[in-house]
């Protein structure tokens, strides 16, 4: 169980942070990054099911409870990544992402996918102010998982491998569910290659 009932503990003063296990670390490490960005992430997705709220759109209640399981899943993701894997049993175990979140994400891509209109060209971040919030996400998600990526690669350092595919999977699911909150694509906006030249 959680309990946060002081705020600041001044701790932090100094420049480092504490994970949930192991020693304290700069705030600017890797590791740290890779759950801030994570967290950034998630709050560019409680935006946009903000501006989802009153829509026409029938479906828009579904897409944000897909919304609403991945902001949930996010913390998790947060956890599992403030928590390192040192090879040495921990006292209690750890939360960490698991295969079944990448295989619910799957499934919402798919269930969204089916009733959008078909690409003829990359869709520009705008359109519904939800949906470009949905792209906002994505892209703090793509950096998000590059920050994983390089922390995975780095020496002593262990990140899952469902915590990566999850962590995929969700910026593809941002970007169906953009243009699913953009009327189901209709309302998207295309790139018109050269256009301005």
């Amino acid at each position: 169980m959680v309990k946060l009932n002081k705020i600041y503990t001044k701790t932090g003063d100094d420049g480092t942070t504490g994970l949930v296990a192991g020693p304290r670390r700069l705030k600017d490490d890797l590791r740290v990054e890779a759950f801030g960005t994570i967290d950034e992430a998630n709050s560019a997705i409680g935006i946009a099911r903000l501006h989802m709220q009153g829509q026409p759109h029938t479906d828009m209640p579904e897409l944000d409870a897909m919304l609403m399981s991945i902001q949930n899943d996010l913390f998790d993701l947060g956890a599992d990544l403030a928590t390192p894997d040192t090879g040495t049993p921990p006292e209690y175990e750890p939360l960490r992402i698991i295969e079944s979140q990448v295989t619910r994400i799957e499934n919402d891509i798919d269930k969204l996918n089916a009733d959008l209109q078909p690409l003829r060209s990359f869709v520009l971040p705008g359109g519904h102010p939800a949906a470009a919030h949905l792209h906002l996400a994505r892209t703090i998600t793509r950096r998000a998982e590059r920050l994983m990526v390089t922390l995975s690669r780095s020496e002593d350092e262990i990140v899952s491998a469902a915590a990566l595919k999850y962590v995929n999977r969700l910026s593809d699911f941002l970007f169906v569910a953009a243009r699913h909150a953009n009327d189901r694509g209709r309302q998207d906006v295309l790139w018109v290659p050269g256009k301005n030249r």
